[in-house]
C-alpha cells in the first residue's frame, strides 16, 4: 500500500506539481508578465497577461505542415517534446525553499546537463528541417550556449564552495544542502562574495532563455524566426511552451541559490499563528507563492528591463559579452569564495 502511494506522490510531482501543470501555467504566466512589462516600459498598451495561452492553444487547433526537406519526420516532430521533457524534469530537482520533489548528493551536475537538452532539441530540429535560415539559427544558437555556459558553471562552482566550506565537504553540488544550509544561515544574496555571482546569473538567464537582446538564434527581422522557421501547429506551440518554461525554471534556479533562507522567516511567520499540520500546509502554500512572486520580479528585472533599453546584440558580441563581463562577474564571486571572504 506504502509503494502504492508514494507513486501516486511522485506521479503528482511530475504531472502536477512542481512538474507538467505547474511548468504550464508558471511558465506562459511569466511570459505574459514580460510581455506586459515590455510594452509599458516602451509606452504601449501590449498584449494582455494571457496571450500567451491564447496563443498556445490557438496554434494548437492549426494545421501542422511537414516540408519535403524534411531529413527526418521523427526528430522534427519529437524535439519540441524532448525539450519540454527536460525542462519539467529540471524542475523536479529545483527547491522551493525547504521542499524538493527529487533530491540528491549531485543534482546540480543533473540540471547542467538537462538545461542543455531543450537547446539540442530545437538543434536538432532546425537542422531536420532543411531551411537554410534554420541552419543560421542553429549555428548562433550553438554559439550562445557556449558562451552562456562557462558564466554559469563558475556561479556555480562560487555557491557550492561557500555552502562546501560551510559544512566542511568542499563544494557542494547539491541543491538540498545549499536550500539546508540557507535555511539555517540565511540567504546566500546577504553575502558580499555572492553578489557578483547573483549579478552575473541575471544577465545569464536572457541569454539562456534566448530573450531580447540575446535571441540571434531566431532573430525574426533577419532570418524569419531562424531555428522556428519551417515549424507550425502543435510543434511550434510546444517550442514557444518550451521557451515560457524556460524562463520559470532558470528564475527558479536563481531563487533555489540565492534566496534559500527566505523560507525559514516564512515558516516561524506562520508559527506565530498556527501549529500542526495546518501550519506546514500554509507555509508551503506561502513557499509557493513567494518563489513565484521572485520568480515575477527576476522575469522583470533580468528579461524585462534588459528587453526595453537594449537593441539585439550581433552574434559575436553576445559571446563577447558572456566571456568578458559575465565571466569575469562570476569569477570574481568564484575567487572571493575560494579566500572565504
Amino acid at each position: 500500500m506504502s509503494m502504492f502511494l508514494d507513486a501516486l506522490r511522485y506521479l503528482g510531482y511530475v504531472l502536477i506539481f512542481p512538474g507538467f501543470l505547474f511548468c504550464f501555467l508558471g511558465g506562459l504566466l511569466l511570459c505574459g508578465i514580460d510581455r506586459k512589462m515590455v510594452a509599458k516600459m516602451q509606452k504601449r498598451v501590449g498584449p494582455p497577461v494571457l496571450q500567451p495561452f491564447y496563443d498556445f492553444f490557438k496554434l494548437c487547433g492549426k494545421e501542422t505542415i511537414i516540408p519535403n526537406a524534411v531529413s527526418s519526420k521523427a526528430v522534427f516532430m519529437g524535439a519540441p517534446l524532448l525539450g519540454l521533457t527536460a525542462l519539467v524534469v529540471i524542475q523536479l530537482f529545483i527547491p522551493i525553499f525547504d521542499f524538493t520533489a527529487f533530491s540528491g548528493m549531485a543534482d546540480i551536475i543533473v540540471v547542467l546537463y538537462l538545461l542543455l537538452i531543450p537547446a539540442v532539441s530545437v538543434i536538432a530540429g532546425a537542422a531536420s528541417s532543411g531551411s537554410p535560415y534554420a541552419g543560421v539559427g542553429l549555428s548562433r544558437e550553438m554559439v550562445t550556449i557556449i558562451a552562456c555556459e562557462l558564466p554559469l558553471v563558475m556561479v556555480l562552482l562560487a555557491v557550492g564552495k561557500v555552502v562546501g566550506d560551510a559544512m566542511g565537504t568542499g563544494i557542494v553540488f547539491s541543491f538540498t544542502q545549499i536550500a539546508q544550509y540557507q535555511m539555517e544561515n540565511g540567504s546566500l544574496i546577504t553575502k558580499l562574495s555572492m553578489i557578483p555571482a547573483a549579478a552575473a546569473m541575471l544577465l545569464i538567464i536572457p541569454g539562456e532563455t534566448g530573450n531580447h537582446p540575446f535571441d540571434t538564434a531566431e532573430a525574426e527581422t533577419e532570418i524569419c524566426e531562424g531555428m522556428l522557421c519551417e515549424y507550425s501547429g502543435s510543434p511550434l506551440a510546444v517550442f514557444q511552451l518550451n521557451h515560457s518554461t524556460k524562463m520559470l525554471t532558470m528564475t527558479s534556479i536563481f531563487v533555489a541559490l540565492f534566496f534559500g533562507g527566505i523560507g525559514t522567516g516564512i515558516q516561524n511567520f506562520v508559527g506565530l499563528f498556527l501549529s500542526g499540520g495546518a501550519a506546514g500546509a500554509v507555509s508551503f502554500i506561502l513557499s509557493v507563492l513567494v518563489m513565484f512572486l521572485l520568480c515575477i520580479l527576476l522575469t522583470i528585472v533580468s528579461i524585462s528591463f534588459v528587453h526595453a533599453i537594449t537593441a539585439r546584440l550581433k552574434i559575436e558580441q553576445v559571446f563577447k559579452f558572456y566571456w568578458t563581463v559575465v565571466a569575469g562577474l562570476a569569477l570574481i564571486s568564484l575567487v572571493l569564495a575560494w579566500f572565504g571572504m
